[in-house]
């Protein structure tokens, strides 16, 4: 049995993880999904255009690239932290308790507000997908339906909450993986129907990096 002067500098020193209770509701297949769904965003199919536009097509690869390579060594780092201190609080109880605490504090509502901000682009988004294939349709219809749609499925269930997730991601993966086959078959001209750039805009103009390296500072 400890002594209370023990138990006191052990509750100081892990003032933040102390009541964290957690439970395996999602499966290994929930998780793989949700992390490959979560790692493409809207922004490949909606705003991809206009980036390669902006900084060219080999411009735009490289900085995927780069990005890439930068959100894989952040993830790995975090989930070294996740494995060494399994906490429902993730990177702000890591942040609060080996930075600061008023550090700790900040970066969990600038997280919430950024997230905040992206569920209003991702609504956009689909409401412009949708507006699409339903032009007579009201917009703010579509974006308060998936609005509904998320708070519900973020509500109730932790395990319906994987379920969605996993195959809305899937859905997504497939599709990626569709655009990347097809957009091949238009290069090479097995494909046809339209006229075929080929190469050409790797090669025309001052492609493939448009604008040097000022585009590229507007990435996020």
């Amino acid at each position: 049995m400890s002594s209370p002067s023990h138990s006191h500098a052990h509750a100081h020193q892990h003032p933040v993880v102390e009541h964290d209770h957690l439970q395996r509701r999602l499966k290994a297949r929930h998780l793989t999904m949700i992390a490959i769904g979560g790692a493409v965003g809207t922004g490949l199919f909606v705003a991809s255009g206009a980036s390669i536009a902006q900084a060219g097509p080999g411009g735009a690869l490289l900085m995927y690239m780069l990005l890439g390579l930068m959100v894989y060594c952040l993830m790995t780092s975090l989930g070294d932290l996740a494995v060494h201190m399994p906490v429902a609080g993730s990177f702000v109880t890591y942040s609060a308790l080996y930075v600061e605490e008023g550090f700790g504090f900040a970066l969990g509502w600038n997280y919430w507000f950024s997230l905040a901000v992206t569920i209003a682009v991702e609504l956009t988004a689909a409401q412009l997908v949708m507006q699409y294939w339903f032009p007579d349709m009201p917009g703010v219809v579509w974006s308060a339906g998936f609005l509904l749609l998320m708070f519900g499925l973020n509500a109730f269930s932790v395990r319906g909450f994987g379920e969605a997730e996993y195959w809305f991601a899937l859905i997504k993966v497939v599709t990626v993986i569709v655009f990347l086959g097809v957009g091949l078959l238009m290069i090479f001209g097995i494909m046809k129907g339209g006229p075929q750039s080929g190469w050409h805009n790797f090669t025309i103009g001052d492609a493939p990096f448009v604008g040097g390296i000022r585009p590229w500072s507007a990435w996020r």
